[in-house]
């Protein structure tokens, strides 16, 4: 299987519409900060004696596990107590709660009641998640024109998530009459804003799209601002076009740090193609177990797609590798699969600011359920 086959499978712009069907789910950090447990107590007392403040910072730190052991249960128990006491980011998250089910039972129409109240207050995010369940019809009557609406009041409280929404409407032709032109450009708004969906839409385009003119080092560089933004299919986009594209000049590890990245976030595709350059030995001496190990870490990932796609390569590397060799690999595959259960749609930076929503990473959900972009926005 040649490389060159992935490249529009992996690319194509529709992909961008997997941040309407994602959940959030938070990374457990890897310390836990011991000297903050004074200060943690004191959040309790406060929060139970129903500080808006310290319930957020609570929930937050239950959700990703700071100084607490992770419990998603109260995290959204918290974080219900500061929604119900009028809190508009907290009424937007405990949405995000309610519409993946999230410690807390799915609930469609909780989850747009919360959005409805959050976005009442002037939220843009809860005005974007709004709008993909009017669009839908998820939870509420289905309503294109007021979703289109909604996303242009949060476009123009200067949120790129809603931009790069409205560029994808009019790029499909969804609930407005197709316009590539007028998708692109709101791409390019939403770029401005930084929205990494954006700068991930337009390299798209730069890249793999066959009715637009080509700009491999423009779309290096848009793609690599939404992987540098934590954007997991940038990851892969980006490490793909470098192997590709070894015209680039990039350095010769970026790709491989991409790919490896995207496929420790669930990136089927990225186990893939690690499996192809391990196997055909593309930037990397031939190694058969270890192209044996991504594959089958790819069939984990991706499910029945996964399975039919890499059979026939992991038939013919159990042959080159034989049955100890491939009892091995299985039982790292497994261990690997347990610490790696959930594909993530963003995986933040280590070290990065803890906000008052420190969500680590945004996650697919695992019914299919659709939610909307799930990234803690303020409410300006």
């Amino acid at each position: 299987m040649m490389l060159t086959t992935w490249k529009v499978v992996v690319h194509r712009l529709p992909g961008s519409f997997l941040l309407f069907t994602s959940a959030l789910w938070a990374v457990p950090p890897a310390n836990t900060d011991a000297a903050n447990s004074t200060d943690l107590s004191q959040v309790r007392t406060l929060a139970a004696q129903g500080s808006i403040r310290d319930e957020i910072i609570l929930a937050g730190d239950y959700f990703t596990g700071t100084g607490v052991k992770q419990d998603i249960q109260k995290a959204a128990y918290w974080y219900e107590k500061a929604a119900g006491h009028g809190n508009p980011d907290a009424q937007n998250e405990i949405g995000y709660f309610y519409q993946a089910g999230i410690g807390v039972p799915k609930d469609n129409q909780r989850a747009l009641h919360w959005y409805q109240l959050s976005a009442a207050s002037g939220c843009s995010q809860a005005k974007v998640n709004l709008a993909i369940g009017y669009l839908f019809g998820v939870g509420i009557r289905k309503d294109e024109e007021l979703a289109v609406r909604l996303l242009n009041q949060a476009f123009q409280q200067g949120n790129g998530t809603a931009a790069s929404y409205l560029g994808l409407l009019y790029f499909f032709g969804i609930a407005v009459k197709a316009d590539k032109p007028a998708g692109e450009k709101w791409f390019e708004a939403a770029e401005k804003l930084h929205d990494p969906l954006a700068a991930f839409n337009l390299g798209s385009l730069y890249s793999v799209d066959q009715d637009h003119p080509h700009d491999f080092p423009k779309a290096a560089a848009l793609l690599g601002q939404a992987a540098d933004a934590g954007y997991v299919p940038a990851m892969h986009a980006l490490g793909l076009l470098l192997v590709n594209h070894p015209e680039l000049k990039q350095d010769s590890e970026r790709a491989r740090t991409l790919l490896q990245t995207a496929e420790n976030a669930g990136s089927w595709k990225s186990s893939v193609v690690l499996g192809i350059l391990a196997r055909d030995g593309r930037g990397i001496p031939v190694d058969y177990p270890a192209a044996y190990f991504h594959l089958r870490v790819a069939a984990l990932q991706g499910g029945a797609d996964a399975e039919r796609l890499t059979k026939h390569d992991l038939e013919s590397l159990a042959g080159k590798i034989g049955a100890d060799e491939c009892r091995k690999q299985a039982s790292a595959v497994n261990s690997w699969h347990q610490s790696h259960p959930i594909a993530f749609v963003f995986v933040y930076k280590a070290g990065a600011a803890k906000g008052a929503f420190p969500a680590t990473a945004v996650a697919y959900a695992s019914d299919g359920s659709i939610a909307g972009q799930l990234i803690p926005l303020s409410s300006s």
